[in-house]
Order: C-alpha cells, then structure tokens, then sequence
C-alpha cells in the first residue's frame, strides 16, 4: 500500500493560497528540473480534495495558468475525491468523484482504489483533520518566494495540538524551492 501524503507549496509567511483561494502567486515559483512534475504525479494514484478548492478552481477556469488548472500542472490522471455535503451537485462532472463521508473513509476508499501508489491530500481542512486521525505518513513541503499576507493557511487549528515532523528528504532538483518530505515524529 502506497503511503498518504499531504503536498502543498506555501508562500514564505504560511498560505497555500491567497484570499477566495487564489493561486495567481504560483508564477513566483522557482522553476523545476524536467520530469520532477511528472516523476511525483506519477506515486500519486488517488487525490483527495475539498469543495471549497474545487469550486474556486471552477470559478478561476479562465484566470489559472496551466501550473495551477489541473493537479500536477496536468501531469497526473487518475482518481480524484471530493469531499463535500452536496455530492449531488457534482453528479455533472466526470473528472472527480463527490464523496459525502469523514476523512477517515475518504482515506479508506483512496487507498483501497490507489493500490500500491499514494494517496495526495491537498486541502488544508482535510489534511487537519487526516493529522488528527493519524492517517499522514508523509508532508511534503515547497516554499514560493512571496510573502501573501493573507489568504488560506497551511495549518490554523486554534487551540489545536501539536505535531511535531522529522526530515526524511530534500527533493533533489526542488532545493531552491525549499523541497522536502517529512514523516511524522513518533515519541
């Protein structure tokens, strides 16, 4: 079984995305060795996302560049859950499956289709509550040189516990874009 991931790339002071979840800072990006896209969509075999990403994705069609229209810049193809409490509303679009379920089967049902490949989350929300569950094995982490001031945050839990990560790799190629993976600290 593949392991569960939980991949973003953050500006400097924290967020994944800028207010109503825009990605238009992605341009910022320092460039990426060839194959290195497509080498990392390739472990990825299911992708769990949330509503609210997916409707600003819909909503931005027209303004994201080809970097933030499609997961992996379009390298990837394979399942991708939503995870929402109108599934229904999404009966129309054949390129995503809408689940109304907890994290913990979202995960569940993704390993279970993704075989030996990984699981990607790549919502904040979601990977909050995966973390709170036990269920990432790895976060891997790029930093955008741009400071946003506001937007979406990597991680806000007021209030919420601590979880501490140990280093387990630079990713080769991704350096000046501060690429790393990171398994979670087990006392």
């Amino acid at each position: 079984m593949g392991k569960v991931a939980w991949g973003f790339t953050s500006s400097i002071d924290g967020f994944i995305a800028g207010p109503g979840h825009d990605m238009g800072w992605f341009e910022t990006l320092e460039p990426l060795p060839p194959g290195l896209t497509e080498r990392m969509a390739g472990a990825v075999g299911v992708i769990i996302s949330g509503r609210r990403g997916y409707d600003a994705a819909k909503a931005q069609q027209g303004e994201r560049d080809e970097a933030t229209a499609e997961a992996y810049g379009g390298a990837w193809s394979g399942t991708e859950f939503i995870l929402t409490h109108r599934p229904e509303e999404l009966a129309g679009d054949p390129a995503v499956t809408a689940l109304n379920c907890g994290v913990v089967e979202a995960v569940r049902r993704a390993q279970e289709i993704a075989g030996e490949k990984d699981v990607q989350i790549i919502s904040a929300d979601i990977a909050r509550q995966a973390l709170e569950h036990g269920l990432i094995d790895e976060l891997q982490v790029f930093v955008a040189p741009v400071l946003l001031g506001d937007g979406i945050r990597i991680f806000d839990v007021p209030g919420g516990s601590r979880h501490d990560w140990e280093l387990t790799g630079i990713i080769a190629g991704a350096e000046r874009s501060f690429g790393r993976t990171y398994r979670p600290r087990r006392s």
